[in-house]
């Protein structure tokens, strides 16, 4: 997303089958000033955040969190996967960033996140072959581990893993790209088989910057466009992008997985559409939705 982009990050917790589990936020590691890790914590904590994502497993980060209360979701980086391909590998990472912080007063770690949008388009294929046999390989030492039933594995995704015919662009015509359908049912059968779920990152304002035709008012959640699929009426981007997702879940037999959003939010600075104003009117149409179910 470039290095030039502010963003205020905001991790949505939810599932299909249920209300809404809870809000959090996204904490990483690449910035030009940085906080000490207790200060972030303890701001955290005194704005009642009680949920986590990482985008690693930094034995500082994790060490501040101990006693915190707050869920957490490690990562493995895209980077180590071909590395969890290997079983011992997996069993020595969870020991090493799970296992060790599994005590009274530890770190309340919920989910293990095996690698960051590893089939972004962009990416060439690079992790194509390596992502479920990482996935699999963590979630089976967690398992060995005695933590499996508490700890789940998940993929957190790019949205441009699911898409719309160019003649019926609407949510459930949705369907999981051809280049990886095949891995992505892989995935979702492992994951539905472990109770685990899947990650989504979804950003309108994304949709909004890569196409000078998209409505802008589509990427918000105050009116002033829609579209109607089946009967539903679609005022946002938000919500057709997610039921896209739902549909492919769907084509491929998994349609009642439960979903994390792992990622939504707009940024501040870096192009014209990246502004504290729209920001603003984001988030003020995203919270209350997120709170009202």
């Amino acid at each position: 997303m470039g290095s030039r982009w502010t963003f205020n990050w905001v991790m949505f917790l939810g599932f299909l089958s249920s209300c809404v589990y809870g809000v959090g936020v996204n904490w990483g590691a690449l910035a030009t000033h940085k906080l000490p890790q207790k200060t972030v914590v303890q701001m955290l904590k005194d704005n009642g955040i009680t949920r986590m994502k990482l985008f690693d497993a930094d034995e500082n980060t994790l060490s501040a969190l101990a006693g915190s209360n707050i869920e957490v979701m490690v990562a493995i980086p895209n980077y180590r996967l071909k590395e969890m391909n290997n079983y011992n590998s997996a069993k020595e990472w969870v020991g090493s960033n799970i296992a060790r912080y599994n005590f009274m007063g530890g770190v309340t770690i919920k989910y293990v996140a095996v690698g960051n949008e590893p089939f972004f388009g962009p990416f060439n294929g690079t992790y194509k072959n390596v992502t479920f046999p990482a996935l699999r390989n963590i979630q089976n030492a967690l398992n060995e581990a005695g933590v499996g039933d508490s700890i789940k594995v998940t993929v957190p995704l790019n949205a441009d893993v699911y898409s719309t015919p160019q003649n019926n662009p609407v949510p459930s015509a949705g369907r999981f790209r051809r280049d990886i359908r095949g891995i992505m049912t892989q995935i979702v059968r492992f994951l539905n088989k472990s109770n685990a779920p899947l990650t989504i990152n979804i950003y309108p304002f994304l949709s909004l910057y890569g196409s000078v035709t998209f409505p802008k008012k589509y990427a918000f959640f105050d009116g002033g466009f829609s579209i109607t699929d089946n009967g539903i009426k679609y005022t946002n981007a938000f919500d057709a992008n997610f039921d896209t997702l739902v549909s492919s879940l769907k084509a491929v037999g998994f349609g009642d997985l439960p979903i994390i959003v792992g990622e939504t939010g707009w940024p501040t600075d870096g192009d014209k559409n990246a502004n504290i104003g729209d920001a603003y009117r984001y988030y003020k149409g995203l919270l209350p939705r997120l709170a009202g179910n």
